[in-house]
């Protein structure tokens, strides 16, 4: 399936000419040759562009089939060559006796061409192919130097620039799809000797790659590259999968050459686009949409990275017009919500490599995911904060202890956290746990490892359909809810403020004591602060008093049972949500009174 995707990928990409092609390579084109249906040239479009240096017009550097080396003798290009094999004429020779031998081996070589032509083509059923062979065959070299139509810019392509056709359209003709495949297909069957198997991408029997290609550019792996399939034991080969040479290797794996090239190189294409490669860890990661227009990957760098400016109000228009099936206008490019789109990362294995994690579907489902992984994020912040979403670089950040000098992510943390946000499913207990450790470790929560903890329980109580921890999964305060260890937090950050208030200036709290055991053994730990918030209560002024005391009745109201003796991990996670929630009330009460 990767294999497949990357290589269609490269189809796509091939069609913008953003890279090589296998059979296939860059020449300057100074001119078009257009031709109608019946195969009658119609026209002549000159084909060229301004220098990098602006001072001068250049032939157009175009894609072609790839063009023979020539020495000596007679040899024919495929759809692009000069006006010697195509027209059967040049102005080659200084004197007479040289300009009839030059006209003869031109014409020579325009019988050379057609003779290629018919070679490749005559089993195409396709008009522009009929067209491009009936030209061949009622174009007569000996009057082709009389042509009206040639006459405009007979000199320029009389200088030997190389010339393609057009059909009666304007369009490329060596960018039919239908010639594109006669071309590899000619390739194929020159290459008969090379070794055959059943490629499991097309299905087809081909000439298989013995070696696959090196990706460059993986952090972690060799520099000069590594491959996603390799064999180099007979230890892992399979019985009865050699090479007329008794080499197993690539045969394990059969991928035909072609397919080989095109996975190689659209990852490898992937892989150097800085924008829309990022780096995690050891974990390379990359994204593509199956038509390599790069409005999809803009908007889910946006989304997941944060990277741009793109607002969840303007994700929520795209996504219900995409939902409604209609096309998307995102700067320049036209979006649809059933292109395919993958994302894949990538981490080092020696001189292999290893797919961490691989997800494909619509841009549309995508986009869903984009906005449920932003909505499950959201909480009430501190001012200080940004008003941006939480993105997918601060969630992994946070499972880092940030005092180290080697502040980097648990790498099994990277893949299965992408997978949940890509797929939709739960967040890994890894996530989980490492936040709450944090947690334990810094003695406080701000505002991310909050927003984290409410994201993962949200998709744990999905599954689990814990109706009263629904409840307090909110983006702000709950002060109705009776949940057991979100009441605990709240009443922990009650007390703390009691203390805070009851003594101005104070740098070491319950907090730093007790915050940590207060969540994992409340029958232990409450009672001593309660005692201990009896003494600072008496050093508040009458009117604090009073609205401690409503405060924490209306807190224990709510406990409907005994302190419990430990609480869980998920319990835990509910008091540390309630204890932020508590906090950041009394910081936006505070900032309402000012």
């Amino acid at each position: 399936m990767i294999i497949q995707e990357l290589a269609s990928y490269y189809d796509s990409l091939a069609e913008l000419g953003k890279v090589g092609i296998e059979g296939w390579g860059k020449a300057k084109v100074s001119y078009g040759l257009r031709i109608d249906e019946e195969g009658d040239l119609i026209g002549v479009v000159p084909l060229f562009e301004i220098s990098e240096g602006g001072k001068k017009e250049v032939p157009k550097a175009m894609f072609v089939p790839e063009q023979v080396k020539r020495s000596s003798g007679i040899n024919a290009n495929f759809l692009c060559d000069n006006s010697s094999y195509f027209l059967g004429f040049d102005n080659k020779g200084k004197n007479e006796k040289e300009k009839e031998n030059s006209r003869k081996r031109a014409v020579e070589c325009f019988i050379a061409s057609r003779r290629l032509h018919h070679l490749i083509l005559d089993e195409i059923d396709n008009r522009d192919v009929k067209a491009l062979l009936s030209f061949f065959d009622r174009w007569n070299p000996e009057k082709g130097m009389d042509s009206q139509v040639l006459e405009e810019y007979k000199e320029g392509i009389l200088k030997g620039g190389n010339l393609i056709f057009l059909n009666s359209k304007g369009e490329y003709i060596h960018k039919n799809s239908y010639i594109r495949r006669a071309w590899d297909d000619y390739r194929e069957r020159m290459n008969e000797s090379a070794d055959k198997g059943i490629c499991l991408v097309t299905g087809q029997k081909l000439t298989i790659a013995r070696l696959h290609p090196n990706i460059k550019g993986i952090l972690g792996a060799q520099s000069s590259g590594a491959s996603l399939v390799s064999y180099n034991s007979t230890s892992l080969e399979s019985y009865g999968h050699e090479n007329a040479y008794g080499q197993g290797q690539g045969f394990n794996a059969p991928v035909s050459e072609r397919i080989a090239f095109k996975y190689g190189a659209a990852l490898n294409y992937l892989v150097t686009d800085w924008e829309y490669c990022k780096r995690i860890s050891d974990t390379t990661i990359v994204y593509w949409a199956e038509t390599a227009e790069t409005g999809y990957q803009d908007i889910w760098s946006d989304g997941y990275f944060g990277e741009g400016n793109i607002t969840q109000e303007r994700l929520n228009s795209i996504a219900e017009e995409i939902r409604r099936g209609k096309a998307v206008s995102y700067e320049e490019s036209e979006l649809h919500g059933d292109t395919k789109f993958c994302v894949m990362g990538i981490v080092p294995n020696a001189a292999r490599l290893s797919v961490s994690f691989f997800s494909e579907g619509s841009f549309g489902y995508m986009l869903s995911n984009i906005i449920r992984f932003r909505e499950e994020l959201e909480i009430c912040k501190p001012q200080y904060a940004d008003g941006k979403s939480l993105n997918i670089w601060q969630i992994l950040n946070e499972t880092a202890n940030q005092n180290s000098r080697d502040k980097k992510i648990p790498s099994p943390i990277v893949s299965s956290v992408f997978r949940s946000v890509l797929e939709g499913i739960a967040y890994p207990e890894g996530l989980f746990e490492n936040i709450l450790l944090r947690i334990r470790a810094e003695r406080d929560i701000n505002w991310r490892k909050a927003a984290i903890i409410k994201a993962y329980l949200i998709r744990r109580n999905e599954i689990e359909g814990d109706k009263e921890a629904r409840e307090v999964l909110t983006m702000e305060l709950n002060e109705c809810s009776d949940n057991l260890p979100y009441v605990l937090g709240r009443t922990f950050a009650v007390l703390e403020k009691i203390q805070q208030d009851a003594n101005p200036g104070i740098k070491t709290t319950i907090k730093d004591r007790y915050f940590n055991s207060a969540g994992s053994t409340p029958a232990t730990v409450f009672p001593i602060l309660f005692k201990l918030s009896q003494h600072h209560m008496k050093k508040l002024s009458d009117g604090k008093k009073v609205y401690y005391d409503k405060m924490i009745g209306d807190l224990q109201g709510r406990i409907k049972t005994v302190y419990p003796t430990r609480l869980n991990l998920q319990e835990q996670g509910v008091y540390y949500l309630g204890y932020y929630h508590q906090r950041q009330s009394f910081f936006k009460s505070k900032n309402k009174e000012e």
